[in-house]
């Protein structure tokens, strides 16, 4: 018996490849499904089953194309519903692959459906449980996604908390506990950077499992603190239920290389967004006007789906060379199949060719110590509340960049804004929307939140965060 754990650190997830005498199950597979038909070869063997724990929000699963290049059988647990051919599990139903097992655990309370399967080897001894939303490694999943008119937050916490007494915690200790996502993931609150753990351990570390925990306890505690989810999450979660085209049709489409009067004629005529992927210090030295940056380096995908509200978008964009196919991949694992393509030859084709340039003035640390002693500095905090609340710039005004869309009334364009984040990255993705939408006085603070604390700026009294809640 093989597992393997398939991490993404872009999106914090994890897709498990299991095999066994020749069988193989993938369970909550991304997009680009080649990598796993490759693996199943390799080893000689057949993909028989595709696991999904539940309806993703934060990607779009690659389970149907995967099931259509393999005849894969794609397995749900109870209550899902989608338009495709999917085996809906019973609660307790067994699967086998090769000479091991999968039994369905139904653990509703992130979603209804969610479901974990747990992993029993060839001598009958469970080994380890895929957890999916359920648990993660230091947290549970948020309650606040499948949220009904006849159904609130606090009753999918309720059943959480029940799935958790009553399907998870009963297991041995030493089964391997293998959570869908990991640090950096919105899909809950306070995971760990680890990304599987023995459940022994999570009963002692994890808040959410604490054995005198009341019901009443844990509902407040998963409850409190839940920033809003993502405005792509409910559009990720309908495409996984609906089906979405192949990867391949979408990588022919996306990656095209454009010369610089087509791009151009692309973004003008198309109503195109041009998407600037490169490192943030060099999109800041120059870029297209009206250009969004969001480099391909960082929490790329999840900030394209936080902040680019119609999955239909027509997108072309700016990469380093080489980098263009990753580009079209990592937008479509967040449901944007609407690339035209790319420019060939980056900035310096539009350079050569004698176009406009745009850039964005960025101090150091430093310098904003300085002038902040004159005073009257408008101070934009990009971070996120937690982030804000824990430790900030004396007076600077917090407006997170996750929720840009909905407070632009905040912003004036007669004000000079120094904008900063944890590191530069956020802040620069700011600063290029408000650029894109005519704030000119815009000023990036490099370093962000972490170089300016070894300034002599004043900064509030620490707050642990875990007391925010």
């Amino acid at each position: 018996m093989k597992i393997d754990q398939i991490y993404t650190g872009c999106l914090a997830q994890g897709a498990y490849y299991i095999e066994s005498n020749g069988e193989v199950a993938i369970i909550d597979p991304l997009r680009e499904t080649q990598p796993y038909i490759d693996k199943a070869t390799k080893d000689g063997a057949k993909i028989k089953y595709i696991f999904e724990t539940h309806f993703h929000a934060d990607f779009v699963s690659g389970h149907l194309d995967l099931a259509n290049k393999t005849g894969a059988t794609i397995i749900y647990g109870p209550n899902a519903k989608t338009s495709f051919d999917i085996h809906e599990a019973t609660d307790g139903e067994v699967f086998e692959l090769g000479n091991v097992k999968f039994k369905v655990l139904h653990t509703p309370g992130h979603t209804q459906e969610s479901s974990s399967y747990l992993l029993i080897d060839e001598n009958g001894k469970e080994v380890a449980l895929f957890s999916g939303d359920t648990l993660f490694i230091g947290d549970v999943g948020r309650p606040d996604l499948a949220v009904k008119s006849d159904l609130t937050q606090e009753d999918l916490a309720s059943m959480l908390f029940d799935s958790l007494r009553n399907k998870i915690m009963t297991l041995p200790d030493d089964v391997i506990v293998y959570p869908a996502h990991g640090a950096g993931s919105a899909c809950g609150k306070n995971m760990s950077k680890e990304t599987s753990d023995t459940l022994g351990n999570q009963k002692k570390m994890n808040y959410a499992l604490r054995a005198n925990m009341t019901r009443e306890e844990f509902i407040k505690e998963v409850t409190t603190g839940i920033l809003p989810p993502p405005q792509y999450f409910q559009k990720n979660a309908m495409l996984n239920k609906t089906g979405v085209s192949g990867l391949d049709e979408i990588l022919e489409k996306g990656s095209v290389p454009l010369d610089v009067d087509t791009f151009e004629a692309i973004a003008n005529h198309q109503e195109a967004l041009i998407l600037d992927t490169r490192n943030q210090v060099d999109f800041k030295d120059g870029f297209i006007p009206n250009s969004i940056f969001i480099g391909i380096d960082g929490s790329f995908a999840p900030w394209v789906g936080a902040l680019i509200t119609d999955l239909k978008q027509s997108i072309i964009f700016l990469a380093d060379e080489g980098r263009e196919e990753e580009v079209v991949t990592r937008l479509s694992r967040v449901g944007y199949d609407n690339t035209l393509g790319y420019l060939k030859g980056g900035i310096e084709a539009w350079r050569n060719a004698g176009k406009e340039i745009d850039t964005i003035e960025s101090i150091p640390a430093t310098q904003l110590a300085e002038e902040f002693k004159s005073g009257n500095l408008n101070v934009l905090d990009v971070r996120k509340p937690t982030e804000y609340s824990a430790e900030h710039i004396e007076g600077a005004e917090n407006v997170a960049l996750d929720y840009i869309n909905e407070n632009m009334d905040k912003i004036s364009k007669d004000k000079t804004y120094h904008i900063h984040c944890a590191g530069g990255y956020r802040s620069m993705i700011f600063s290029s929307i408000l650029k894109s939408r005519g704030f000119d006085k815009v000023i990036d603070v490099a370093g962000g939140f972490k170089a300016i604390s070894e300034t002599d700026l004043p900064i509030t009294n620490f707050v642990c965060p875990t007391t925010l809640k």
